[in-house]
């Protein structure tokens, strides 16, 4: 169908238009009922880092175009179809919540490089890339309570890797990590560092890490730091551990569809920009570097984080982390109140209590593992869902 330039065929449809006649009846109904089961669900979902509290109307116009987002976001491409621009201030946003000085981003000699992935995997596979490149022989050290992807690249990325005993709250035990080093001393060390474990929010102390590094003379190093959940909390909140490049971390990986919230999963890579030149080739067919992971890339997903710190300066970010974390000591202390082992660790939003019976599991989406289970106060689970929820596990226990 032909549509005008300031209306996107999703309007035209919503309007009748002839996508929507054409679209068969039973079709129709099968969409009509995913959108009634999906609108069901969403109250209950609260075990996974997923906040559905966005409007991100005003960018449905711009989904009338075939936007791609190829090749470096600094360098420009062919294609001229692209949110670029949008793109480059959005990491300029980013690299400034993750450590980097002003004059490190404004200035004639920027210091950061990155692009918006699709998620937190493709981030840390970026950061897992870099280090393999710079240390073609070097050991990836990541912990047992490492998301279950990074196993994965390393495989794919055919990295020799250690995986280091957790301590039961989750935290990287540093006394196996530095036995382990000292055992592999001929291998430079490439560190997969959490910040904010999958299971527990556990934080893995950059701090503690390069202490271990100086202890073993270890000078030719990498850190990689996984913050899918709290790279969008730290920031916000009173003394946080070291986590950041101001820190001394080399690449890092951010999800944006987790506190800030976003209909497609986004997220953020970045790292310092010395790194990236060493691995960069130009392609003339795009006109562009190939510095990312994938070619084509999502040109809509740096339109809404855009967006998204747009309508919330640094001051209402921090209210709303705030709230967040209060909800998630408000789930706590109402856990416990009824008999439940709750706990969390500061600066996280991440509440674990044990396995629920399975009439809570079928009712409510949870993220269980093994004998343990968490839930997780995103912007969207307020003190009322968690009321909903405490009743119902007292119902379930009496």
């Amino acid at each position: 169908m032909h549509v005008s330039p300031n209306r996107s065929p999703l309007v035209a449809a919503v309007d009748g238009g002839a996508g929507a006649a054409n679209l068969p009846p039973e079709a129709q109904a099968q969409l009509d009922s995913l959108f009634v089961g999906l609108s069901g669900q969403g109250p209950f979902s609260i075990g996974y880092p997923c906040n559905q509290d966005f409007d991100y109307t005003p960018l449905y116009r711009f989904l009338g175009f075939s936007l791609n987002n190829v090749g470096d976001p600094f360098s420009g491409s062919n294609y001229r179809l692209n949110t670029h621009a949008f793109e480059r201030e959005v990491l300029a946003d980013f690299a400034r919540l993750a450590g980097f000085r002003e004059e490190e981003i404004t200035g004639p000699d920027r210091s950061y490089w990155g692009y918006v992935t699709n998620g937190g995997t493709e981030g840390n596979m970026y950061g897992l890339y870099l280090a393999r490149e710079l240390f073609p022989e070097g050991i990836v050290y990541f912990s047992e309570d490492t998301h279950y992807s990074v196993a994965k690249i390393l495989r794919l990325q055919h990295t020799r890797n250690i995986m280091i005993r957790s301590k039961p709250d989750g935290e990287m035990d540093y006394e196996d990590l530095e036995e382990s080093l000292r055992i592999h001393r001929d291998a430079p060390p490439i560190f997969f560092v959490n910040v904010g474990t999958t299971m527990t929010g556990a934080i893995d102390r950059v701090d503690r890490i390069r202490e271990i590094t100086r202890r073993l003379c270890l000078p030719h190093h990498y850190l990689h730091v996984d913050a899918a959940l709290s790279g969008m909390i730290l920031p916000y909140v009173d003394d946080p551990p070291p986590w950041n490049f101001a820190d001394g971390i080399d690449s890092l990986s951010i999800s944006g569809h987790k506190m800030l919230g976003s209909p497609l999963p986004c997220g953020v890579a970045l790292a310092r920009k010395t790194h990236v030149d060493r691995v960069a080739r130009s392609v003339e067919y795009i006109g562009a570097l190939d510095t990312t992971i994938s070619g084509s890339r999502n040109a809509i997903t740096p339109l809404i984080l855009w967006y998204a710190l747009r309508c919330r300066d640094g001051n209402a970010m921090r209210e709303v982390v705030i709230r967040s974390l209060d909800t998630a000591e408000y789930a706590v202390e109402s856990l416990r109140a009824i008999g439940v082992d709750a706990w969390r660790h500061r600066h996280s939003i991440t509440v674990v209590f044990p396995r629920p019976p399975q009439s809570i599991m079928q009712k409510w989406i949870l993220a269980p593992y093994e004998d343990f289970c968490h839930l997780i106060t995103v912007p969207n689970v307020d003190k009322a869902t968690i009321d909903a929820f405490v009743a119902d596990m007292t119902a379930s226990r009496s």
